[in-house]
């Protein structure tokens, strides 16, 4: 009876990709052994401040965040993912006078941008983009998804989508440029996906650059943006302070790596727990262990289209597609600035970083697309009848 036990609770409890489930856990149990390493310069700046905050108080903080991810995780793949679709019209409603209060009122400025609210009580930050990309891409899916024999009609599929898409990464876009045009790169491929026609896709492309510069122009990055496009783009220019450390703890990390917890440059660098993580990866577990985290998320989007081609209905499979595209493009993007691919973006490592709550948000959007994968059979009309007629549901495609 006992040998029984652990699987059945399993089965009943941990439902949808197994092998989804094994990667979130894995990159938790490495988020939390790489914050703790990297924060040990934190640790010193909040003692030598007067401030608590030691290295042990903050892995134990970012583990409680992990296991709360993971707790809402489990949540959001208990419900059925069709309401997703309701909820994330609520979700966009909510955002919208969000973003314009963090921006114009009340956002607490970090880095020079105000782009952060602190939640009363427990004093965490939270990036009300975090939530408009997560009920944009939800709505983005919900749109094209119910909209699927009406493509080709500029009124009533690409006007509601336009308009969506550019509220959202515009107003994103006035205090991070990075995020907004990341949200719009996925909202493309997105639709792309859905069959949207190349010449609205065109259009689309065309609005978002003038309504992007023109968010540029009125916000706060303009400057920054332009400085880091200029330093990566001209060969001449001194390579920026923290790119050049990242080059030398990626350099000196080797094939094996110095070993946990050895890493030096998590001394200089600046943000070596969110931003450059990926470095600190690389430094204390060499080019195997910055492998390893790129074949676990390469495997984290594979699972998420193979999920989508195993979806009963348009609406799950752009669901899951959108936010597997969303989560690993923020990945690559991230790696890519540690090893000099990019301008920096200051975009964290998705499920590595140390955050506030990116990492609840993270959590849910996995736990959508684990929802997805279950398969609830979505119901559908028979074919040439009366719509009004009973309905049943599409076989599933197993795994």
């Amino acid at each position: 009876m006992e040998t029984t036990f652990r699987p059945n609770w399993l089965q009943r409890n941990l439902k949808g990709d197994p092998i989804l489930w094994a990667i979130v856990l894995i990159f938790s149990v490495i988020s939390i052994a790489v914050v703790y390493s990297a924060t040990g310069t934190l640790a010193y700046r909040n003692e030598m401040r007067g401030r608590p905050g030691s290295a042990e108080m903050i892995v134990l903080k970012h583990s409680g965040l992990i296991f709360m991810g993971l707790a809402l995780m489990w949540l959001a793949h208990r419900v059925d993912y069709r309401h997703y679709s309701r909820l994330s019209l609520y979700a966009l409603l909510i955002s919208v006078p969000l973003l314009l209060f963090t921006f114009f009122v009340g956002g607490t400025t970090l880095n020079d941008a105000s782009r952060w609210l602190t939640i009363p009580v427990i004093h965490l930050t939270f990036q009300p983009s975090d939530l408009a990309k997560l009920a944009l891409i939800s709505h983005l899916a919900s749109m094209l998804s119910r909209r699927q024999q009406h493509l080709h009609d500029f009124k009533s599929t690409l006007l509601p989508v336009m308009l969506w898409v550019g509220v959202i990464c515009g107003l994103i876009i006035l205090s991070n440029a990075s995020t907004a045009l990341l949200l719009f790169a996925t909202c493309m491929l997105l639709m792309f996906i859905g069959r949207v026609p190349l010449k609205q896709m065109a259009v689309m492309v065309g609005i978002g650059v003038v309504l992007g510069g023109a968010g540029l122009a009125a916000g706060q990055r303009l400057g920054t943006v332009m400085s880091r496009v200029s330093s990566f783009s001209d060969p001449n220019k001194k390579t920026p302070f923290q790119l050049e450390h990242s080059y030398i703890a990626i350099a000196t990390g080797g094939v094996a790596g110095k070993g946990p917890g050895k890493s030096t440059e998590r001394n200089i660098l600046p943000h070596p727990y969110s931003d450059f993580i990926f470095a600190i990866i690389i430094e204390e577990y060499g080019l195997l262990g910055g492998a390893v985290v790129l074949l676990l998320y390469l495997a984290l989007l594979y699972r998420g289209l193979k999920t989508v081609m195993n979806s009963y209905g348009a609406f799950g499979g752009l669901l899951s597609a959108g936010l597997s595209f969303s989560l690993v493009l923020q990945a690559l993007v991230n790696m890519g600035v540690a090893v000099g691919l990019g301008p920096i973006t200051g975009l964290p490592l998705p499920l590595l970083s140390m955050g506030g709550t990116s990492l609840i948000f993270t959590g849910i959007s996995i736990g959508i697309i684990l929802a997805v994968s279950r398969g609830e059979p979505e119901i559908r009309p028979v074919v040439g009848s009366d719509p009004d007629a009973p309905r049943i549901p599409k076989v599933a495609v197993s795994y």
